[in-house]
């Protein structure tokens, strides 16, 4: 039978609620087994609903794993959008870093399929990446170019800058299982975690904020 389509705020909310457990089910798999090896069955089963109630929802696997990459890109790329002009840099750079350490703590398995993505050549999400992403890029390079021109910032390319600090934080993510055997820690262990936001920091702040005597 085909589910009722929610009409009242405590309906939608459920539905809602019912699609982020997909989302989130869809997730673990896809991360685990990528989009082919993963089956709306399994999926279905770890989220606790039917594969019909599923593909309500989610028309099919490719959907759904579209979808999961998107909100993925919407929460990663959260940081960046809260920069702007009124912002010293220092506060602003600082402040992304930490958030961004954060989310490679708190959600380390979207990171690594986002990134899976990305290694494919994104077949499934370039056009957005192209658009959107591109948009957002050269939206917050121009806060950057404003910092350098007022001389609070060393010269810099915004956007080398930009994928270094993509590159950085989410290292923590994509590859923890190589930091956890170097070091014997994880970002679950809160001196580490500080550590790790306190050195991000201080390495990329100390080449990029200009020194008393080249103000």
């Amino acid at each position: 039978m085909t589910p009722i389509t929610p009409t009242t705020p405590d309906r939608a909310a459920t539905s809602e609620a019912r699609k982020q457990r997909i989302r989130d089910a869809a997730l673990s798999l896809f991360s685990q087994f990528g989009l082919r090896g993963a089956s709306l069955d399994a999926i279905a089963d770890q989220a606790g609903v039917s594969k019909t109630n599923l593909l309500y929802y989610f028309p099919s696997k490719k959907k759904l794993y579209i979808s999961v990459l998107q909100q993925i890109l919407y929460t990663w790329l959260e940081p960046i959008r809260a920069i702007d002009a009124e912002q010293s840099p220092e506060a602003a750079i600082s402040h992304y870093i930490r958030i961004k350490v954060e989310l490679s703590r708190d959600h380390a398995q979207a990171s690594r399929l986002f990134c899976l993505e990305m290694i494919q050549g994104a077949p499934l999400l370039k056009e957005e990446l192209q658009r959107d992403l591109r948009a957002l890029v050269e939206e917050k390079s121009k806060v950057i170019e404003g910092w350098i021109a007022s001389g609070s910032l060393l010269p810099v390319d915004p956007h080398h800058l930009i994928y270094l600090l993509w590159g950085t934080t989410q290292h923590y993510a994509d590859f923890a299982v190589q930091i956890e055997a170097i070091s014997g820690k994880t970002l679950a262990d809160p001196e580490f975690f500080e550590t790790t936001i306190n050195n991000i920091q201080r390495i990329v702040l100390g080449g990029l904020l200009p020194r008393s005597n080249e103000a």
